[in-house]
């Protein structure tokens, strides 16, 4: 049987397509970017990390665990990052350091902390200012859950503001849930309403894919083949969760058939984002979160967020997400 963490303890894993990180020029114009997830309940976090990992544009320099359970949440990262032999890649353990059983834990098994090779910052908080502060460059807070993580770091200290722009899987503007004609109080915002507002409310550069655009997002037919034909280590990794996952999730109805389709990849659109946005209509909103956990537009008490209301082509993004999941493109790790 095919062990890609077998096979990356050995270094195998790295030995593959160093060009992807071209040369200098191209390596110094990636994004740096810091994760900020609650992976382990919905997969699509899962496909984003793994998203994020191939995408030669975006130089992930921490990925934090948010939205509480955060030891279970960073044995996942760690372990994903470890088979895909991306140990180079520091962990942040979020708020509340709790260790439940979650919808991965089958993929996860007995994998703990302790065994990840890499750094992994118990004061995930911290772990975000400092990153944020110690880069010559701007970092793209890439948030694809909800943000309590981000709203202790700007209280903790809010001049991160100037170094930082804010990316996030937020929200429902115009289109709920499964193309619903009415907006829908969205998970990463319903879950933690007072956090986001506070991210909202900080002097930096906020954009949004909410459901709107990144509902709409599957992989199915010949683009979900290459994934299952694919023969690399970040994809064997990613099917294997994917599958794992799906028994956990009953509150899909129906299921996705994992030998033909993905479920919905939210948290793709949000990947993107950290690099490109010509896809996507932009419209800049004035919005306002609720405590009902909705984002609406509010031209009077609501705060200007750039927001991907529609798709240009979504075919494009298809595609780019196909390519790249598929592609056996990884970045040299120095």
């Amino acid at each position: 049987m095919f062990d890609p963490l077998h096979l990356s303890r050995f270094g195998i894993a790295l030995a593959v397509c160093a060009a992807v990180a071209g040369g200098p020029s191209e390596a110094e114009d990636r994004v740096p970017v810091i994760l900020d997830t609650d992976i382990g309940d919905d997969i699509d976090d899962t496909w984003a990390l793994i998203l994020a990992l191939k995408s030669p544009k975006l130089d992930i320099r921490l990925v934090a665990t948010d939205f509480g359970n955060a030891i279970y949440r960073s044995r996942l990262t760690a372990k994903i990052l470890e088979a895909c032999g991306r140990t180079d890649i520091p962990i942040a353990v979020g708020l509340n350091p709790e260790d439940r059983p979650g919808r991965q834990s089958d993929w996860l098994g007995d994998y703990q902390l302790d065994d990840y090779p890499g750094i992994v910052h118990m004061d995930g908080v911290g772990a975000i200012i400092d990153t944020i502060k110690n880069s010559s460059k701007l970092v793209t807070l890439l948030c694809i859950g909800p943000v309590p993580n981000i709203a202790a770091a700007l209280e903790r200290d809010p001049s991160i503001v100037t170094n930082a722009r804010f990316i996030g899987m937020h929200g429902s503007i115009r289109t709920g849930y499964d193309e619903s004609p009415t907006p829908s109080a969205e998970w990463n915002v319903l879950s933690d309403p007072s956090a986001l507002r506070k991210v909202f409310a900080a002097d930096w550069d906020c954009t949004i894919t909410p459901l709107d655009t990144c509902g709409l997002i599957k992989l199915s037919g010949e683009r979900y083949q290459r994934l299952l034909e694919a023969d690399d280590v970040f994809t064997t990794v990613l099917m294997e969760n994917y599958r794992s996952w799906l028994p956990h999730a009953a509150y899909l109805n129906p299921r996705p058939n994992p030998r033909i389709e993905s479920s919905t990849l939210f948290d793709t659109l949000a990947v993107y984002l950290a690099f490109d946005d010509s896809l996507v209509e932009i419209e800049r909103l004035p919005i306002r979160v609720t405590d009902q956990g909705r984002t609406v537009v509010d031209a009077t008490a609501g705060r200007l967020v750039n927001c991907a209301t529609s798709w240009k082509d979504s075919e494009s993004f298809h595609n780019y997400l196909a390519d790249t999941l598929a592609g056996r493109r990884v970045l040299r790790v120095e």
